[in-house]
C-alpha cells in the first residue's frame, strides 16, 4: 500500500515521504480498514518536528515511535480480526488510531464506530480529536449549560469550530474570538457575539473563558472572566520543551490569587464521546467545517497550511 512514512524529525518536506510500504494486518480484536480520509490538525506539525521535547519519551526519543504518522480517519472496513462483534466487512467507520495518513490501517475494535450518515469520508474524518477536545473542554472542564456566558479564542480553528457549537448546543451565550476573515463564519456557527482579535481585548464578565491557543496573559485571563469564573487552559504556544504547557502550571498556582478557576485539559479519546459526537452531528446539532482537502502527497504542504491559519476549520487529505 502506499503510505506517508516518517523517520526522524525535522523539516516536513525533508522527513515526510511517499511510499509503498507492507499491507497491516488486523490483529485480535482488530479492524482492518480503507483510508477514506485523516483530518490534519494542529498538533501534527508539533508531533513531526518532535515537539516538546518533554513528548518524545512518548512520542519517539530520536524518531516518532509509529512511523506512519495520522492519528484519526474515516473509512471502511476491509477485514476483521479474530474476537470482533460489533462491526463487518463493508461497514463505514470513523474514529482514532496510529497510521492514518496511508491507504490501510489496522484499528482496534473499541476506537472506530458506524460513520454518521449525514456526512461524507472527509467530513466525518475531521469530527474524533477536535470533537473530543472540544466536548471535554466546554462540558467537562467549563460545565457550561444554560445561560453560561463563553468565549472561545481561535474559534474558527480545528477546536474551536466544535467549541462554538457546543457550548450553544448547550444553551450558552457565546462569544467567538477569531479574525475578521472569519467572523461570518463564526456567526454561521451561532456564536452569538464576533470579536476580531486585532482589536483587543473584548470586554469581560464571561463565566467560562476556552482558551485554545494560549494566547492571553494570565492577568488578561483575569480580566476577561468574572471573579470565581473558569478558565479551560487547552492549547499551548512557546518554547520547544513544555510548548505553553508551563503556562498551565502557572495558572494553577495564580489562579486563587487572582480570582479565577484554572482547568487545563489533555483530551481523552472515548468511544462513547465518539457516538455522542455522531448523534449530534445525526441531529444537525453539529456539523464540521472542511474547507480544503489534499492528495496524500502533499500531506507537509497541509500541515504547513494548517499552522499557519491558512484553514478554516478543517483540511483532510484523501488517500
Amino acid at each position: 500500500m502506499k503510505a506517508i512514512v516518517q523517520d526522524g524529525y525535522g523539516e516536513l518536506d525533508q522527513v515526510l515521504r511517499l511510499e509503498d510500504v507492507a499491507d497491516p494486518a488486523p490483529g485480535a480484536g482488530e479492524v482492518l480498514v480503507r483510508v477514506r480520509a485523516a483530518p490534519v490538525n494542529g498538533s501534527d506539525w508539533h508531533l513531526m518536528r518532535g515537539l516538546p521535547y518533554l513528548s518524545r519519551p512518548i512520542t519517539g526519543l530520536r524518531r516518532p515511535r509509529n512511523r506512519v504518522p495520522g492519528l484519526e480517519l474515516a473509512g471502511v472496513v476491509e477485514r476483521v480480526g479474530p474476537g470482533v462483534g460489533s462491526l463487518d466487512v463493508g461497514d463505514e467507520v470513523f474514529g482514532w488510531c496510529s497510521g492514518a495518513f496511508g491507504e490501510l490501517v489496522a484499528v482496534p475494535e473499541g476506537q472506530v464506530t458506524r460513520k454518521p450518515a449525514n456526512l461524507t469520508p472527509e467530513q466525518a474524518a475531521a469530527v474524533p480529536i477536535a470533537g473530543f477536545t472540544a466536548l471535554q473542554a466546554v462540558r467537562d472542564r467549563g460545565r457550561v449549560g444554560p445561560g453560561t456566558r463563553v468565549l472561545v479564542t481561535g474559534a474558527t480553528g480545528c477546536v474551536g469550530t466544535y467549541a462554538v457549537q457546543l457550548a450553544k448546543a448547550f444553551g450558552a451565550e457565546v462569544t467567538a474570538v477569531c479574525g475578521a476573515a472569519k467572523a461570518d463564519l463564526a456567526r454561521e456557527l451561532g456564536a452569538d457575539h464576533v470579536h476580531d482579535y486585532a482589536t483587543g481585548e473584548p470586554p469581560g464578565g464571561f463565566d467560562v473563558l476556552v482558551d485554545l491557543y494560549g494566547n492571553p496573559t494570565l492577568r488578561a485571563c483575569r480580566r476577561l472572566v468574572r471573579r470565581g469564573g473558569v478558565v479551560v487552559f487547552v492549547g499551548g504556544t512557546g518554547g520547544r520543551w513544555f510548548m505553553g504547557t508551563d503556562r498551565w502550571l502557572r495558572a494553577l498556582v495564580a489562579a486563587p490569587f487572582l480570582g479565577f478557576r484554572a482547568r487545563p485539559l489533555v483530551h481523552r479519546d472515548r468511544l462513547e464521546d465518539l457516538v455522542l459526537l455522531r448523534d449530534l452531528v445525526e441531529a444537525g446539532r453539529l456539523r464540521p467545517v472542511l474547507d480544503r482537502t489534499y492528495p496524500l502527497a502533499d500531506l507537509a504542504t497541509a500541515v504547513e497550511d494548517v499552522r499557519r491559519g491558512r484553514v478554516r476549520g478543517h483540511a483532510v487529505v484523501t488517500p
